[in-house]
């Protein structure tokens, strides 16, 4: 079996944008696979193209050899434009290999390692100040039958002053605590906003509403701030959505300053590196909590990925699958009472639609608001 093309399909549908890869084969197998970053997709894109001329006639199966070929082979190292570009080759790779073989994904991963996987949805109002709306929001998942609600740090239209705000993540998060009880689970997310000294404010003071952990409570350029917030809070922690290799996550690992690895297929390399994280993760006893922002081949990856992991903690599922994207994506994987259920179908266990996705062509709009604090400056969205 050789690859004969590898095909970009940036789309958009439902209001989401997504950018899918399609590898094809002389054999007449083809796999999807999902790219991170789909808010520079023209770039990401364009590192595709540059990995076709490598790629084609190449065994697909040699997964571990063509990622290095992608990672290592333009002389540089890979960084997150490339490392996206890749994510999306490899986890299609792995889906060609699946249909191959005519089994699941996770068969070629060691099999099942449980029956299910919890997962998180976004809850509406997860960023505002509108506390209300989230108690709302989590009530209604939680009736839904999810085991875990998610909400992030406040901000106000464009502002994002970050005492002000901490102090209303703390009430927000006393509010949905004594809303839903003790027995779902509360994943917060800071979303990399604050600097050090709010980060332990907001850590400290969290402790006391017991949230499954506060992910990126610092921002993500220098990993070693962890090695002061650690000491600082009972809390657990999660990082590791905006890292794109393992070397970005060893000394998080290695010093043991988070509890769960927020891992992002579609930036980090694929499958075949994050199953070198996870088992690195299994060493240190940090669990698994895959970064799902994306689309439903992510969704999917992150399952089978998660299903033949023993380290996982929870994966993240913004919404049920199969309720958008499915013009695209008309198999998705299955949801019920909170958990994603292994699929028996081969490869990834989702189909992908080429001609949907031909009709529905990205449309770049403006991007992520430009977030600013009452002095003017700028901080992160």
């Amino acid at each position: 079996m050789k690859i004969t093309n590898i095909t970009p399909y940036p789309i958009t549908e439902d209001g989401r944008n997504a950018l899918f890869v399609v590898v094809d084969t002389d054999e007449g197998i083809y796999g999807v696979g999902e790219a991170g970053l789909h808010g520079r997709a023209q770039a990401v894109v364009g590192a595709i193209e540059h990995f076709k001329t490598q790629l084609i006639g190449q065994d697909p199966f040699r997964t571990q050899h063509l990622w290095q070929i992608m990672y290592r082979g333009g002389f540089f190292p890979a960084k997150l434009i490339l490392s996206s570009a890749a994510s999306a080759v490899d986890i299609a790779l792995w889906d060609i290999k699946g249909k191959a073989l005519g089994v699941p994904v996770y068969e070629l991963l060691g099999g099942l390692a449980r029956d299910k996987v919890v997962c998180y949805p976004h809850n509406r109002g997860g960023h505002s100040t509108d506390t209300r709306q989230l108690v709302e929001s989590c009530l209604e998942t939680k009736e839904q039958g999810w085991k875990f609600v998610r909400f992030g740090l406040p901000q106000e239209g464009t502002l994002l002053e970050p005492r002000r705000m901490v102090r209303a993540a703390l009430r927000q998060l006393e509010a949905v605590r004594e809303a839903v009880g003790e027995e779902i689970e509360i994943c917060f997310d800071a979303h990399t906003r604050l600097d050090l000294p709010e980060a332990v404010t907001l850590c400290c003071q969290a402790e006391a509403y017991d949230p499954f952990f506060i992910e990126d409570p610092l921002r993500s350029e220098n990993p070693d701030s962890f090695k002061t917030l650690r000491p600082r809070t009972r809390v657990p922690l999660a990082a590791g959505e905006q890292f794109g290799s393992k070397w970005q996550f060893r000394q998080l690992i290695e010093e043991e300053w988070i509890d769960y690895a927020r891992v992002d297929l579609c930036i980090v390399g694929g499958i075949t590196e994050a199953l070198k994280i996870a088992g690195w993760c299994e060493t240190h006893y940090i669990r698994l909590a895959t970064h799902n922002p994306l689309g439903p081949v992510s969704s999917a990856a992150c399952l089978q990925l998660n299903l033949a992991c023993p380290n996982v903690g929870v994966q993240e599922q913004p919404q049920k699958p199969g309720t958008s994207m499915t013009r695209v994506i008309p198999v998705q994987v299955e949801w019920e009472d909170g958990y994603l259920l292994p699929p028996t179908r081969p490869g990834l266990g989702v189909e992908f639609d080429r001609e949907a996705a031909e009709k529905h062509p990205m449309q770049m709009g403006p991007g992520r608001p430009l977030m600013h604090r009452l002095d003017g400056s700028f901080t992160n969205w």
